[in-house]
């Protein structure tokens, strides 16, 4: 088999790259595998990691590495993009600063103040490394994960004309939680979806080429009703214990109350359930009130998500040393952000036509929004690259509930590429998290300070 070369930018993610590296060896083949990372101590990390993957169990990957990504580029197969200007220590600032005026949010890199101030530092760069591959490989199959994904691949399509695809795991995971809902072995169910990142709407769902929402329907309708009839009876023993059991087997409507509710509202899922696309939807939850808790706060807890970060890499940099003993389990195909990539590779190199989710440009493919918005859509892998599969019945209500976040995604893209601080309010008013001017415009330059070493477009 061909030797293949990959190189990711932003290896010291090293969760992505563990990931990676953990399918390059189960899938087989020979592959040249490039890590850049600007952060030397990461890219040690990265690179130490990977080694002792490949040599436990023998893999043919040659791996090379350097924090210049210039060094590897030339004739580079595939590039992948997973950096995060800043790290975790800039994305708490992101949310963070916000709470100060009310503004409460669970993740923090797609939507709301949070998603538009990481856009501001994150395009610079990505259209910087867009350059570079156009330079350097422009052959090859470019690939981010970077998010804020919409607006980070809008614009590097924007300012560089970059064939750049945007991937993430979240809605095939949305799928594969709709059939553990119906009971049924995933590779039973299709879907067809559109949307932005984040907030992808399921429209269509079967089961052995059947309509799968009417079952889901009386699935959702039952679930409601065993669990009013559980509250009543407390769940005495001998009672509704079997019931309780049912609801616990299985995802469950109580584990995103807020998606299951649009779902009733609008005949259609959105992924990735309650933790992302609450963000989309900032004036329902004032004050982060969701459901009797705060959003980032008691529920679904930023510090608890970043802290469990810095734990994983604390873990991974101790492997990577030798401190630990490598842990046999990290070979397992465990769904992640990179568990779809060398499957797409494939499958584009084979001309499969398999289907697949992807950020790609409209163009058509959903009339009823903007042609040049990116959109996370289904697409079909051929040797051309990734298609997106045209939907002439889009509903015209879905599009009404993603229009407002391009225009917010359009605004922030325009002000990440030009530095203009207006732009930057306009994009804070028209997300929605925010209603007045004065408010945004102050909010706008503390994130702008905090963040600064990162702007130099400001």
């Amino acid at each position: 088999m061909e030797r293949r070369s990959i190189v990711i930018i932003g290896a010291g993610s090293a969760m992505f790259t563990q990931g990676l590296v953990a399918d390059l060896i189960v899938s087989g083949g020979a592959w040249t595998l490039g890590l850049v990372d600007i952060d030397p101590a990461a890219l040690d990390v990265a690179v130490g990691l990977s080694r002792r993957m490949v040599e436990a169990k023998g893999a043919d990957i040659v791996l090379e590495s350097s924090t210049d990504r210039r060094d590897l580029l030339p004739g580079a197969d595939v590039v992948v993009i997973t950096i995060g200007v800043g790290g975790r220590r800039a994305w708490e600032a992101d949310v963070f600063i916000p709470r100060k005026y009310g503004i409460f949010q669970p993740v923090g890199d797609t939507a709301m103040p949070g998603g538009i101030s990481r856009a501001l530092r994150m395009i610079p760069a990505m259209v910087d490394i867009a350059n570079d591959v156009l330079k350097l490989c422009p052959q090859a199959r470019f690939f981010n994960y970077a998010n804020p994904m919409t607006a980070n691949c809008w614009a590097v399509r924007k300012a560089t004309g970059a064939d750049m695809v945007g991937l993430c795991i979240g809605t095939p995971h949305v799928i594969h939680d709709l059939a553990r809902f119906l009971g049924v072995p995933v590779q039973e169910v299709t879907a067809l979806a559109a949307g932005l990142n984040h907030f992808t709407w399921i429209y269509d769902l079967r089961h052995q080429g059947r309509d799968a929402w009417p079952q889901v329907r009386a699935l959702v309708a039952r679930e409601r009703g065993l669990g009013e009839r559980s509250k009543a009876a407390d769940l005495a023993p001998g009672g509704d214990t079997i019931m309780a059991a049912e609801l616990s087997d299985r995802f469950r409507v109580a584990d995103s109350p807020f998606t299951w509710s649009l779902f009733e509202a609008y005949g259609a899922y959105p992924a990735v359930h309650d933790r992302h696309v609450v963000e989309f939807w900032p004036e329902r939850f004032p004050q982060g009130s969701y459901y009797g808790k705060t959003l980032g706060v008691d529920c679904f807890s930023v510090e608890q998500t970043i802290a469990h970060g810095d734990r994983i890499y604390a873990d991974m940099r101790a492997q990577a040393l030798g401190e630990k003993p490598l842990d046999e389990r990290i070979f397992s195909r465990a769904v992640g952000e990179h568990s779809e990539l060398v499957d797409i590779i494939r499958a584009m190199d084979a001309d499969r036509r398999q289907v697949y989710y992807a950020n790609l440009p409209n163009r058509g493919a959903i009339p009823n929004l903007p042609s040049e918005a990116v959109l996370e859509m289904t697409c079909v892998a051929t040797a051309q690259g990734l298609r997106p599969l045209q939907e002439l019945r889009y509903p015209d209500i879905l599009a009404a509930t993603i229009q407002r976040t391009i225009c917010a995604v359009a605004l922030a893209v325009e002000a990440a590429l030009t530095g203009n601080r207006r732009l930057f309010v306009e994009a804070l008013l028209a997300d929605g998290a925010v209603s007045d001017a004065g408010v945004a415009g102050k909010l706008a330059d503390e994130l702008l300070a905090a963040q600064a070493q990162y702007l130099p477009q400001f």
